[in-house]
């Protein structure tokens, strides 16, 4: 159970169209991520497949039923919001259980969920406090148990990890991809951060100001990125963009507009290279050494190299790209294949 499929999916606010037909098939099990930047549409979507918001046309689709006029009570979905959206005076246990005693669920089956939610969430020291004696990773933990005792269909997240600092988003979303094996359940999740969605997503779905502009696993989009979009947005730091004509590599018809080569596929040498730079920063970050060059040939150019460099600023370099990991685009920004 927990299948999805929505179907040209519209949204507007007034006169403005947040989604733009929508169209994705979502299999019984998989961990969807959808990502793109602030405005995209990506928290409009998830909240119209949760039925927070009416799409204004389209069809939504669980487990095979169209569910686009189901109140969201009756959707067979659980959401899990970036506020962890606790009651102050409730006990954990209590809140973990309390949709369900709403919901006139029997109390020994209630207290069958909670445990075994809680034991899957290592919550059991916690049951007893209330939501001021926990720390922020705790509420969420917390929030989330009180989605798996109700046994949905889908898993809603809407940025579940964006009020956590470094150390507990890392944590938790260990716990996440645990959970996620251990229920075999689907899960749809919203997030900036590309970080979670290259490590926890079975499928990407890349949004842009309304519009999908690819779907693949995470290596997919990585390696084989659909657009100049995508591969930018796929990748820290950022894919280096050239214009063609500078490398000589427009072709006959000038079907190559720009060329993208990613900082980790980039060589470099003091003594000699394609192209000849000067370092005007050097990032040193102790696994990764990151350095922008100023080059003769491609303009401003980043290179990552893996652990740690010497470089500093206004060293002279030469800096080589990996011919095999090169990507080409078209006037229209489209990859090359």
């Amino acid at each position: 159970m927990g299948s999805l499929q929505l179907s040209s999916i519209r949204k507007a606010f007034g006169d403005h169209e947040v989604l733009k037909g929508i169209d994705l098939d979502v299999k019984e099990g998989e961990f969807v991520i959808f990502v793109g930047p602030s405005g995209c549409g990506k928290s409009t979507l998830l909240r119209v497949i949760a039925g927070l918001e009416d799409a204004s046309s389209g069809s939504i689709r669980i487990d095979g039923q169209e569910v686009a006029t189901v109140p969201p009570a009756k959707r067979g979905i659980a959401m899990v919001f970036q506020s962890y959206a606790l009651y102050p005076h409730l006990t954990v246990k209590d809140n973990m259980g309390l949709g369900l005693k709403q919901a006139g669920t029997p109390k020994p089956e209630i207290e069958q969920r909670v445990a075994k939610a809680s034991s899957m969430l290592s919550l059991d020291p916690y049951l007893a406090r209330r939501p001021a004696e926990l720390s922020g990773g705790q509420r969420q933990r917390v929030a989330i148990g009180r989605a798996i005792v109700r046994e949905p269909s889908l898993f809603l997240f809407d940025e579940p990890l964006s009020n956590l600092d470094a150390a507990l988003r890392v944590q938790t979303r260990l716990e996440i991809a645990r959970l996620h094996r251990r229920l075999k359940a689907t899960m749809i999740y919203v997030t900036h951060d590309q970080v979670e969605a290259m490590t926890l997503a079975d499928k990407i779905v890349v949004l842009n100001a309304g519009a999908i502009e690819q779907i693949g696993s995470p290596m997919d989009l990585y390696n084989k990125p659909a657009n100049i979009f995508v591969a930018g947005f796929i990748g820290s730091p950022q894919m280096n963009f050239i214009p063609a004509e500078k490398l000589g590599e427009a072709g006959a018809q000038g079907a190559v507009k720009t060329i993208g080569i990613r900082p980790e596929h980039i060589a470099l040498s003091r003594e000699s290279g394609d192209w000849k730079g000067k370092v005007i920063h050097a990032e040193h970050l102790g696994a990764d050494t990151i350095l922008y060059l100023e080059t003769e040939t491609a303009d401003l150019v980043t290179v990552r190299l893996f652990g740690e460099h010497r470089y500093a600023a206004d060293d002279i370099v030469f800096a080589t790209p990996d011919k095999a990991s090169i990507h080409r685009f078209d006037a229209n920004d489209r990859a090359i294949a």
